[in-house]
């Protein structure tokens, strides 16, 4: 019943610390990785709901496809990782410590004629002034060398970079420290989304649930700003944030310029510009109407879609307005609205009036000039929200990653060992990788070597 026993955890100690569970596991972390690639994270755009079928959406969503990376598959998957770099390091790095611990510092004949670097060196003076010598000649060219005496020779072992055999379990650790960065920010973070009219504070916003979660503090939006390329499409907008404690400014916090790659930062919780939009659609517009005969102006509130009558009978409509008529009238720049007029017993005309150029409005030669005032209506800002209180730990793990990938890959255990004999000495050398290039420094080293009198 024992043996059975032992054979069951023996046959699952080595599942999990099979290479080919390793080569698994990453494979499927990189297939799955696409998915979140692919398929849209969080909440789903209407657009992409609405092409696809409501047996993939359904199908999709018990998957949690649409949360890939929250989904309990993908957590057991990075798991079970985990479980296997654990057993991996544990199986193999007690001999690794041994190896550096206690490095053969005797070396056997058979051990010698396997070496493919070595070089001899014949003296004539004492075995006791051969081993001074070499040992300085080790310690100066190499490394100082531990010196062990058997059966009347002289063994001296030198090395350098002996803990760099280390590196690929920084690299194991590296990763496990990433996953529990990762966990901590999936447990104790969160993300969200929250709109912020001009010259408004909120101190809540929506999650990923649907549900408002509390900020602890307030964002007040002072302003918001929008530029565009001269095609219409927009350059860069631009929230001007402050941060409020108790109703008042937070020292350092005041009318921070927040932009696309530039968030802003308040005790853990980040704010990143993410859209923007009018804040009421309803608002109203002001349009000037100026006698061409040199009469006083009129200002006049108009909303979309509502026919305006002026005393002389005529009538006007506000079609549409815009911040930025780029998009419209390739050319001009600034605020301006499409309007139709229309006179007694006059076909309807549709043209546009400019805000900034009132040169352009009086070109058109009626006897009243259109011109666009602005609008009462104001922008909103669309901040994501996101707090991640592991991102720390992870960047750690992302340090110690490149240190221990830069160990593992760049740097080599070099080895040499001089067999110090009556009348004669032998060196020997190896190097744990890049062997190459430790052999052209053995071969300077045995130049020197070769030279040394005793």
């Amino acid at each position: 019943m024992a043996t059975n026993e032992r054979s069951f955890t023996t046959n699952v100690w080595d599942f999990f610390c099979s290479l080919k569970l390793t080569l698994f596991l990453l494979i499927s972390l990189a297939l799955t990785s696409i998915i979140g690639t692919i398929l849209p994270q969080g909440a789903l755009p209407p657009e992409y709901v609405a092409q696809i079928s409501p047996t993939k959406l359904q199908v999709y969503t018990k998957l949690g496809f649409f949360d890939m990376y929250h989904s309990w598959w993908f957590i057991s998957l990075l798991y079970v990782f985990s479980l296997n770099l654990i057993s991996c390091s544990i199986k193999r790095l007690p001999h690794v410590f041994k190896f550096i611990s206690e490095p053969t510092l005797v070396l056997g004949e058979g051990q010698r004629n396997a070496f493919s670097l070595k070089k001899e060196l014949s003296y004539s003076g004492s075995i006791e002034k051969g081993k001074e010598r070499l040992v300085e000649f080790l310690g100066k060219e190499f490394s100082a060398p531990v010196i062990t005496e058997h059966n009347g020779d002289y063994h001296l072992f030198s090395q350098k970079a002996a803990w760099c055999r280390l590196g690929v379990y920084v690299v194991h650790f590296s990763i496990l420290v990433i996953f529990v960065g990762a966990i901590i920010g999936s447990l104790a973070g969160y993300k969200g989304f929250v709109t912020i009219v001009e010259g408004t504070s909120i101190n809540a916003f929506e999650g990923r649930n649907g549900q408002q979660m509390p900020l602890g503090f307030e964002v007040l939006c002072e302003k918001f700003n929008v530029e565009f390329y001269s095609t219409g499409a927009p350059k860069e907008f631009r929230s001007t944030l402050t941060i409020l404690e108790n109703g008042k400014p937070v020292p350092g916090y005041s009318q921070v310029k927040v932009i696309v790659n530039e968030p802003l930062t308040y005790k853990g919780i980040t704010f990143y510009q993410s859209s923007y939009g009018q804040a009421n659609e309803g608002g109203e517009h002001f349009i000037s109407v100026t006698p061409r005969d040199g009469g006083a102006p009129e200002k006049i509130a108009a909303h979309e879609g509502v026919v305006v009558t002026l005393k002389d009978g005529t009538t006007f409509k506000l079609l549409e307005a815009t911040q930025e008529v780029r998009q419209f009238a390739p050319g001009f720049s600034g605020p301006a609205a499409r309007i139709e007029v229309t006179r007694k017993g006059a076909a309807p005309q549709t043209f546009i009036a400019f805000k900034n150029f009132p040169e352009v409005n009086a070109q058109r030669g009626d006897a009243l000039i259109f011109g666009y005032e602005g609008s009462s209506a104001k922008q909103y800002t669309g901040l994501q929200v996101a707090k991640d209180p592991g991102v720390w730990v992870v960047w750690l793990g992302c340090t110690l990653m490149v240190i221990g990938i830069g160990v593992a890959f760049f740097m080599s255990h070099k080895r040499i060992w001089v067999v110090v004999s009556k009348g004669h000495a032998r060196m020997y050398g190896n190097a744990s990788k890049n062997q190459a290039a430790f052999q052209m420094q053995f071969e300077d080293i045995s130049e020197k070597f070769q030279e040394i009198k005793i």
